[in-house]
């Protein structure tokens, strides 16, 4: 780790007032009995997030978030939204919703491929800020002790796929389904926009990825994301787990059929947003 809890600290009491570091006080936390969650995560950290966080969601990307009374303030739920944008700004956008909008504050667990953890330096402060690696172990013993997980079903492909098949969704890997029916939670859909136009890509290289251990790198056409408006839509829970007994976790149809249902909703709340927004940057 680059540096310890306490200059993380100072970092948050430095950029935060008084009434955001009380509130992030509250923050929903497990510690495991060495400042640290079982997953690595730390308060600290994520309060110094929430500083870095904090002024792209209110002035760079000025986000417009709607629909958040449906994220779950207590109990276990897994959010699921479209995925975009070469790098996981849309998840940093989503966690900082989520931070903000609930009360006490909670911190979304981003479910990560498994190459992410395994970064240098930056697989670790993601951790500390509350990302797991995309495991069913991790899933379940997340889900079982009452947190929320964040899943972007579409997985690494969405955010390698061309400018021209912007907000077309990939089909959806079927694991949350699974997770919300075997674990008895609701999936909350979400969605995302804004992403997809922030940093339009050249093309991407299989080969610069592979010292990284990523499926590929992509090669943007701008230095910088661009400061387009993000959507965050946030849709009623999907009750799965009322619809459906644990023992059915292990149907691959309904399985399948859940899994579909919950990207249709995903996909009805993308195109709300396309129609709502005024433009890529209002």
């Amino acid at each position: 780790m680059p540096f310890p809890p306490a200059v993380a600290r100072a970092i948050a009491r430095t950029w935060l007032d008084d009434a955001e570091l009380e509130r992030l006080s509250a923050l929903h936390f497990q510690d495991a009995g060495h400042g640290y969650d079982a997953f690595g995560m730390h308060p600290d950290f994520v309060a110094m997030a929430t500083v870095l966080v904090k002024g792209l969601y209110e002035r760079y990307f000025r986000v417009i978030s709607s629909g958040h009374e449906h994220i779950p303030q207590h109990g276990p739920g897994i959010l699921v939204a479209n995925h975009s944008g070469n790098i996981p700004i849309d998840g940093m956008m989503m966690w900082y919703d989520v931070l903000t909008h609930t009360s006490p504050p909670r911190v979304p667990r981003a479910v990560a491929d498994h190459f992410v953890p395994a970064l240098p330096i930056v697989g670790t402060l993601f951790a500390r800020g509350g990302m797991v690696g995309g495991s069913r172990g991790n899933a379940r013993a997340l889900l079982e002790s009452g947190e929320l997980l964040m899943i972007f079903p579409e997985g690494t492909p969405a955010i390698l796929k061309p400018f021209k098949d912007r907000y077309k969704l990939h089909p959806f890997r079927q694991g949350h389904a699974e997770l919300a029916i075997r674990h008895r939670c609701p999936v909350v859909p979400c969605g995302v926009v804004g992403a997809e136009e922030q940093l339009p890509q050249l093309t991407t290289s299989r080969l610069l990825g592979k010292p990284f251990g990523v499926p590929a790198v992509p090669i943007p056409v701008v230095p910088v994301p661009l400061p387009v408006r993000y959507h965050l839509l946030w849709g009623p829970p999907i009750p799965l787990h009322e619809e459906h007994s644990p023992e059915e976790a292990d149907d691959p149809d309904i399985v399948k059929a859940a899994a579909a249902r919950v990207q249709q909703a995903v996909h009805e709340l993308v195109q709300r947003g396309l129609k709502q927004r005024k433009g890529i940057f209002r």
